[in-house]
C-alpha cells in the first residue's frame, strides 16, 4: 500500500520544503522520505530539524493503520504521564513538609534539652 503514496508523500515534501524555504530556510534532503534544516538556537548553538515522511501500511499482524487511533492513544498516554508526574510532586511536596516537621520537632527537642 505505501507505494501507491508514493506520489502523496513526495507531494507533501515538495510542499514543506517550498514552506521552509519561504521562510529563508535551508532545506536539505537527506533520504528519499527525510529533509532537514540546519538551525540555530537561542545561545548560538547549531543543530537539525529533521523531518521524516511515512506512509505507515499497519501492523504485522495485517491490523490497518489508524491514525485517529494513535493520535487518541498518544493523548491517553500524555494525560497518564501528566498525572503521574503530579502525583510525585504531591508525593515530594508532602515529604518535604513532613521533613521540615520533623527538623522543627528535633530543634525544639533540643532547645529544651540544653
Amino acid at each position: 500500500m505505501a507505494k501507491e503514496f508514493d506520489e502523496v508523500r513526495n507531494q507533501f515534501m515538495g510542499a514543506i520544503r517550498a514552506m521552509f524555504e519561504a521562510s529563508n530556510y535551508e532545506v536539505l534532503q537527506t533520504g528519499s522520505q527525510e529533509l532537514c534544516i540546519p538551525v540555530v538556537n537561542d545561545k548560538k548553538d547549531e543543530g537539525y530539524i529533521v523531518l521524516t515522511f511515512k506512509v505507515p501500511k499497519g501492523s504485522r499482524d495485517g491490523e490497518a493503520y489508524d491514525g485517529y487511533e494513535m493520535a487518541e492513544e498518544y493523548h491517553r498516554k500524555c494525560e497518564e504521564k501528566a498525572a503521574k508526574a503530579k502525583a510525585a510532586a504531591e508525593a515530594k511536596a508532602k515529604k518535604i513538609e513532613r521533613d521540615r516537621k520533623a527538623r522543627e520537632e528535633k530543634a525544639k527537642l533540643k532547645a529544651k534539652g540544653e
